[in-house]
C-alpha cells in the first residue's frame, strides 16, 4: 500500500493511505534508513480520517483548515474589494471535483446521523447578487444528503399576509427542527438588503433589524440550531457571462428576469449593503463566509468542506440501542 504524502490533521499527525490512516512513524536517526512502513489495515470506521484529506501546500494544511479563512470573524471590518471571487485557493478543477464527491459521501452520512440523533438541526442561507450559483449549490452539494432530511425554502417577494407580520415571521416558521437541514435560498438578509438599497423601509428602520437578526439566530443556536451563512461572491464581469448564455440558451430563458438589469446597476451599493450585514451579524453562533464563486467547481467544494466541518464538530454518536431491546431476537 503506498503512502500518498505526511499531512497534519486536527490534534494529531497521520500519512494518508487510500482510506486509512496510522500515526507517523519516529524520526529516522542521520545516516540510518528509513525502515519499511508495516501495512496497514483499512480502517472500518464510517468515517476513515484519510478519506476525505486534500493537501493544499508544503506545509501539508489540510482543505478543511484552508476554508476557514473565508470566515468573517465578529467584529471585523469587511471590504468586498479585499476578496478575489475568482480565487480558487490551492485547488485545481479535477482535485476539487474528486474532492466534492468523497465530501458529499461525508455530508450524506453526517445527515444520517444528525436525524438519528435529533440532538441538533443545520440551517444553510445561501445569499448573493443573481446568478451567484445558489441553486447550483442545493443542487450539487446539499443534494448529496437524503431528500427526507432536509427542505429547502426559497424566500420571494412578501406575500400580503407576511407583510402584515414582523419581517423575521415567515422566516421562524421556516427554520428545521432538530434533527432536520433547513436551506435558505435567500432569508431573512433580503430585508437589510434590498430593503436598504431599493428605499423599501425607512434607514430608522432597517438599522433596528441588524440587532433582530442577532438575536433571532442567537436564539436558534441556544436551541440547537447550527447557523452557517454563505455570501456566494462573484464579479460583475462573471455575472455579465451567465445573464448573457441564459439569454443565448432557449432552456435558460424562464430564468431570466428584466429585474436582473436593475439590480445589477445598483451593484456597488449592494455590496456596501452585504459588507454591513457581515459587520453586524457574522458571530461565533452564526458566522458568514465570503465564498468565491466566480469558478463552480470551487464554490461548490468551499461550501461542502464547511458544512463537514461544522457537523463533524457536533462530535455527534450513534444513539445506543434502547437496554429494553437488548434481550430481543429475530426468528
Amino acid at each position: 500500500m503506498r503512502i500518498r504524502r505526511v499531512c497534519n490533521g486536527r490534534g494529531r499527525r497521520y500519512y494518508a493511505w487510500r482510506g486509512a490512516y496510522r500515526p507517523a512513524p519516529e524520526a529516522v536517526p542521520a545516516g540510518d534508513a528509513p525502515a519499511q512502513p508495516a501495512p496497514c489495515a483499512p480502517d472500518t470506521s464510517p468515517n476513515p480520517r484519510g478519506e476525505a484529506m486534500v493537501f493544499v501546500n508544503d506545509t501539508q494544511e489540510s482543505f478543511a483548515d484552508n476554508v476557514e479563512k473565508y470566515r468573517v470573524q465578529p467584529g471585523a471590518c469587511v471590504t468586498l474589494a479585499n476578496y478575489d471571487p475568482r480565487d480558487t485557493g490551492p485547488l485545481r478543477k479535477k482535485q476539487a471535483k474528486s474532492l466534492l464527491k468523497t465530501l458529499g459521501k461525508r455530508l450524506n452520512t453526517l445527515q444520517e446521523l444528525l436525524y438519528a440523533t435529533e440532538e441538533h438541526a443545520l440551517l444553510v442561507v445561501l445569499q448573493g447578487m443573481d446568478c451567484s450559483g445558489k441553486d447550483g449549490v442545493i443542487k450539487r452539494v446539499i443534494s448529496a444528503m437524503n431528500p427526507q432530511g432536509f427542505q429547502v425554502t426559497s424566500f420571494k417577494v412578501p406575500t400580503p399576509e407576511e407583510l402584515a407580520h414582523d419581517f423575521l415571521w415567515r422566516v421562524h416558521r421556516r427554520t428545521p427542527r432538530r434533527g432536520m437541514v433547513g436551506v435558505f435560498n435567500r432569508s431573512h438578509y433580503e430585508d437589510v438588503l434590498v430593503g436598504r438599497v431599493e428605499n423599501l423601509v425607512p434607514e430608522s428602520r432597517w438599522r433596528k433589524r441588524y440587532g433582530a437578526i442577532r438575536d433571532f439566530e442567537r436564539i436558534l443556536a441556544e436551541d440547537g440550531v447550527q447557523v452557517v451563512k454563505f455570501f456566494l461572491y462573484i464579479s460583475p464581469e462573471e455575472q455579465k457571462e451567465r445573464l448573457e448564455d441564459r439569454l443565448a440558451d432557449s432552456t435558460e430563458h424562464w430564468k431570466f428576469r428584466a429585474g436582473d438589469l436593475d439590480t445589477r446597476e445598483q451593484w456597488d451599493a449592494y455590496m456596501s449593503a452585504f459588507e454591513a450585514a457581515f459587520e453586524e451579524c457574522s458571530t461565533e453562533q452564526a458566522p458568514w463566509y465570503v465564498v468565491p464563486a466566480d469558478k463552480k467547481w470551487y464554490r461548490d467544494a468551499v461550501v461542502a468542506q464547511v458544512l463537514a466541518n461544522r457537523l463533524d464538530g457536533l462530535g455527534m454518536e450513534w444513539p445506543a440501542l434502547d437496554p429494553a431491546h437488548a434481550d430481543l431476537a429475530v426468528e
